[in-house]
């Protein structure tokens, strides 16, 4: 014979496979199933929908994990904290717009200074003359 049961009928050692192996996913797509089946969201669930909710939420957590550990390992470090998370999605366009409501804790912020406040550069440049810019007062914005 096959070795395999009849139509219809289970073998009595046949181990159960889960959904997320079947689908080749590390979320748990049962999990998902249920929180969305008692979560009240709709009144029936398709057997496709928490599938693909879990291949999406995979997808995400490994992009995001793998530009954390990009920011991790570009300050040489071996764990990633809420800081790398924080220079991972406010880097990244997408992941940004994403999560533009969303606060990380102990994240902090991008480092942003205005050239505004930056010292002026010195570069041996002639100075004006007059001592104040704008010269002679032509041209200027305000009019007395």
């Amino acid at each position: 014979m096959s070795g395999r049961a009849p139509a219809g009928k289970a073998s009595k050692n046949a181990k159960g496979k889960s959904r997320s192996s079947r689908a080749g996913l590390q979320f748990p797509v049962g999990r998902i199933h249920r929180l969305l089946s008692k979560g009240n969201y709709a009144d029936r669930i398709g057997a496709g929908a928490p599938v693909y909710m879990a291949a999406v939420l995979e997808y995400l957590t490994a992009e995001v994990l793998e530009l954390a550990g990009n920011a991790a390992r570009d300050n040489h470090k071996t764990r990633i904290t809420p800081r790398h998370l924080q220079l991972a999605v406010r880097n990244d366009e997408e992941l940004s717009k994403l999560l533009s409501g969303v606060t990380i804790s102990e994240g902090g912020v991008l480092p942003n200074i205005p050239q505004e406040l930056l010292p002026k550069k010195t570069g041996g440049s002639q100075p004006t003359q007059g001592g104040h810019k704008g010269g002679d007062g032509a041209g200027s914005s305000q009019s007395y």
